[in-house]
């Protein structure tokens, strides 16, 4: 797993079918990366759920979240509609778990991403990670602490 001080790797996701996301484009802005096993489990519908409410405080200090798991980007329209989700989701799906294995994070046995927060600042390095157990629900606390620390740049 990637560790605070390196260099984030850069990605190209469909955030839908017909807009991708580049990793690069924020740069200049406080990036958060949660990796998660799949939509629809019940871990992972309650952390999403739980960043979703937590947006405003993720904006105050210029934050963008993309949720990134290898379901498809079909998967993560329904799943994103269904959960009233105002934050993209980002298809880890073809070729299968690049950027999830790029960032230290694909769980090769059960072909899934690892539950896995990245902070990233704003010149595009790694401010903070945080490896959690795939049955737990990492919260949000340790985000806001980061992105807190990075204020005081």
């Amino acid at each position: 797993m990637l560790e605070k001080g390196a260099t984030a790797p850069d990605f190209e996701l469909n955030a839908t079918p017909d807009q991708k996301i580049k990793l690069k484009d924020f740069k200049g802005k406080n990036v958060i990366l949660a990796f998660y096993p799949a939509d629809w489990s019940p871990v992972c519908s309650d952390q999403m759920a739980l960043y979703n409410e937590m947006l405003k405080y993720f904006s105050k200090y210029d934050a963008q979240i993309f949720g990134i798991s290898v379901d498809s980007v079909w998967c993560h329209l329904a799943f994103e509609q269904d959960r009233k989700l105002h934050f993209p989701l980002l298809a880890d799906f073809e070729p299968k778990g690049k950027v999830s294995k790029a960032y230290g994070v694909y769980d090769e046995e059960v072909g899934e991403s690892k539950r896995a927060l990245f902070v990233i600042d704003k010149e595009g390095k790694i401010a903070w990670s945080y490896l959690s157990p795939t049955a737990v629900n990492p919260g949000a606390d340790g985000i806001l602490d980061a992105l807190e620390e990075l204020t005081k740049k």
